[in-house]
């Protein structure tokens, strides 16, 4: 089992590149990176290109998907299981990945984990230039047929090889090989699973670690 942790983004709505922040003694991108390692036979990072030999790791593409395929390319031909995890989710478990990787071994293409929603959702039309300001609503989704999906995502090596070699792009890989026909399946996430998107992430990340073990 390998896992490709993703780290090639250059923070353009953090404002700087968020996976080398400094959280507790370590950065954000080496909370990741040290649970991937140990969760797994080998690890592929994807950084950004200027940042490859600092961080010993690949380059990645203009986007999240180029960046998932070229660490793909890293990975050995003969890994069953192959896990992808965003590094700017630093509090993922050892048993989060345990829950994904044993999903996929029982029998799944790919295992995501992810939590209930629990705000209203509404589908919107946009403004021409993506402002939700004054946008109109379009739809009510019933919640309780959503979640709202994390990392790490566990995936068959096959299955996950296929769904990148049509070189499509999505938020997600599970969206991928969703749309490859594979099948995909939910396990349970974890609330200390935040993603680093904004500053204020990056504010409780902090406290959290500060105040508690996320880990336990």
């Amino acid at each position: 089992m390998w896992t490709i942790v993703v780290a090639g983004g250059t923070g353009e709505r953090f404002g700087t590149a968020k996976q080398y922040e400094v959280l507790g003694d370590l950065r954000v991108i080496d909370h990741s990176r040290s649970t991937a390692e140990a969760a797994s036979a080998g690890v592929v990072v994807v950084v950004p290109a200027a940042d490859v030999e600092r961080e010993d790791g690949i380059a990645g593409g203009s986007t999240r998907s180029e960046s998932v395929r070229a660490g793909l390319a890293a990975v050995p031909p003969e890994a069953t299981i192959i896990c992808v995890h965003d590094a700017a989710r630093p509090f993922a478990t050892l048993e989060l990945y345990q829950r994904v990787i044993t999903a996929v071994s029982d029998g799944a293409d790919a295992a995501i984990p992810a939590m209930e929603v629990t705000d209203t959702i509404k589908v919107v039309d946009k403004a021409a230039d993506g402002s939700i300001d004054r946008a109109t609503v379009v739809s009510t989704p019933d919640r309780a047929n959503l979640v709202a999906v994390q990392t790490p995502q566990a995936f068959r090596s096959s299955a996950l090889r296929a769904a990148h070699g049509q070189a499509g792009s999505a938020t997600d890989d599970a969206a991928l090989v969703e749309a490859f026909g594979g099948r995909v399946v939910v396990v349970a996430g974890e609330r200390f699973n935040r993603k680093i998107t904004e500053p204020e992430d990056l504010e409780w990340a902090r406290r959290a670690l500060a105040e508690r073990t996320p880990h336990e």
